[in-house]
């Protein structure tokens, strides 16, 4: 048993030697071989780091198989870039922010965005504007997001402006970004075949985020009084204030419109016909114009009215175009800074008319011989005198002349006789007087509903003329006293009010 034991640790110690040998051999053999060409030393030093990295016992700290391929291809990777770099010098191309990105692997590809480019109408200036398109690949970037925009309504031809106007757009994603932003819109109740439009005005819009401050201006429009059905055509036509600010922008204008007088109601409702009103500036534009009205004699009280009948005098010129106007309502028509005044009060409009357009209705007055003091009159009187139709005002005219017989005088006190239609109003209603011979003014007949015309034409009792009803702007409808002559003299306080309602 103890032989056996010794003749097999002499086999072991056998066994160990031959290795030792062999190992010092193969080293040897190594040295040789390294001596003879030293570049299987550099190979050899790759194998044993390659081995250690993979032999270490803690993988989150191991090293990056490393072989002789990957450094080749970095140095050629770094070739291609300076070769790229100088064909897009020699286009005309600065490539100063394009350190910062990844490039494509050959000329040849860059060659293809640039041409694609091209193609879609961009010059090389709209490139250098912003050269981090040419980081977008054609298929997987570009391709993608120009046909989804050509889907929602943008076409074809107008791909390559809309890409000048946003070229962000090429970076972004079509299920991520752009899709969540057309949902949301459509949410808006704007209507699928305006979608292209809206992002034409505001490309912007994709990429702002749905929960910031899209979300917060159209909550906080709704709050005021604007209809949620009437946000999508807001959109339409004005879909830069989705990108507003409520707390520094949209909400210290409409403070301030309310502080004048304007009710938030009212408010709403020219917000939802003229939305372009929420990107005048507050501080630039809207209070230096409130201050331009004032100065120019339009009263405080007043000034919600002026802004309702025409809220774009907010965000005019208005100093400039309010002195002419008065220079020119004083040399030409002989009013007064007052009378001026009283025009803008009735009629706002008249800072923006043509001095051509209001001197036509004008000198057809004067041409049927009404004194010049009187066709001032009548123009404060009612101010819509200068925007008519010289053509319809004729008519009116000799049909005045020839038909109703009445004095020029009661005309220069109802101007507003210009205002009517000819073939609606005067011509049926002097017709259904004559039959009745009933004698009356032209504000008496002219100024009412067709329902009260028959109710006055039916009564055995003639109302006294009077103002029409009044509204201030954010006050509640103020009837004037009508005094009523009647034989009947009992009648219920019901009976009153009704009469005073229908005179509306």
């Amino acid at each position: 048993m103890s032989s056996l034991f010794f003749r097999t640790k002499k086999a072991f110690r056998i066994i160990s030697k031959l290795h030792t040998l062999h190992r010092y051999s193969s080293q040897n053999l190594a040295q040789v071989e390294i001596l003879q060409n030293p570049r299987s030393q550099i190979q050899n030093s790759w194998r044993v780091l390659q081995f250690s990295t993979k032999s270490s016992k803690f993988p989150e700290y191991e090293m990056p198989t490393v072989t002789w391929g990957v450094v080749q291809g970095k140095k050629e990777r770094l070739v291609n870039r300076v070769m790229i770099c100088d064909y897009l010098k020699n286009l005309g191309i600065i490539t100063d922010e394009l350190e910062s990105i990844e490039l494509p692997s050959t000329v040849e590809v860059m060659r293809e965005r640039v041409e694609f480019l091209q193609k879609l109408g961009l010059t090389i200036d709209d490139i250098n504007e912003y050269p981090l398109m040419l980081g977008c690949s054609v298929r997987k970037n570009m391709i993608p997001v120009l046909s989804y925009l050509e889907k929602i309504g943008i076409g074809r031809p107008k791909l390559g402006e809309f890409v000048k106007n946003y070229p962000q757009v090429l970076h972004t994603s079509v299920v991520v970004e752009l899709q969540p932003v057309v949902k949301f819109l459509r949410g808006l109740d704007v209507e699928k075949q305006d979608i292209g439009y809206v992002l034409q005005k505001y490309p912007e819009l994709l990429g702002f985020k749905l929960e910031g401050t899209m979300s917060t201006s159209v909550a906080y429009l709704v709050s005021i009084g604007v209809g949620p059905r009437d946000i999508g055509p807001m959109v339409t036509q004005y879909p830069y204030f989705l990108g507003m600010r409520v707390g520094t922008t949209i909400k210290p204008l409409i403070d301030y419109l309310v502080s004048l007088g304007l009710p938030k109601k009212i408010l709403a409702r020219m917000l939802e016909k003229r939305t372009y009103i929420l990107g005048y500036d507050l501080e630039e534009t809207v209070k230096p114009n409130v201050d331009c009205l004032i100065n120019f004699g339009i009263k405080r009280d007043v000034l919600p009215s002026v802004i309702a009948q025409y809220p774009q005098i907010l965000g005019l010129p208005l100093k400039a175009k309010m002195s002419s106007q008065q220079y020119f309502f004083s040399f030409k028509l002989k009013i007064d800074p007052d009378g001026f005044a009283q025009v803008v009060e009735k009629m706002p409009q008249i800072v923006s008319l043509h001095q051509h357009v209001i001197m036509k209705p004008v000198e057809f007055l004067l041409g049927r011989g009404i004194p010049s003091e009187d066709v001032a009159k009548m123009v404060v009187k009612c101010p819509q005198l200068v925007a008519l139709q010289v053509g319809l005002m004729k008519n009116s005219y000799y049909f005045y002349k020839s038909e109703t017989g009445r004095p020029i005088k009661e005309l220069v006190d109802f101007p507003e006789y210009f205002t009517y239609s000819l073939e609606s109003r005067i011509k049926p209603r002097c017709q259904r007087l004559q039959s009745k011979g009933i004698r009356c003014s032209l504000n008496w007949f002219l100024n009412c509903s067709d329902q009260r015309f028959e109710e006055r034409l039916q009564g055995d009792y003639i109302e006294s003329e009077g103002l029409g009803p009044s509204f201030s702007m954010g006050g509640k409808l103020e009837l004037p006293r009508s005094e009523i002559v009647s034989d009947d003299e009992d009648q219920s306080d019901d009976e009153v009010l009704y009469r005073r309602t229908v005179s509306l």
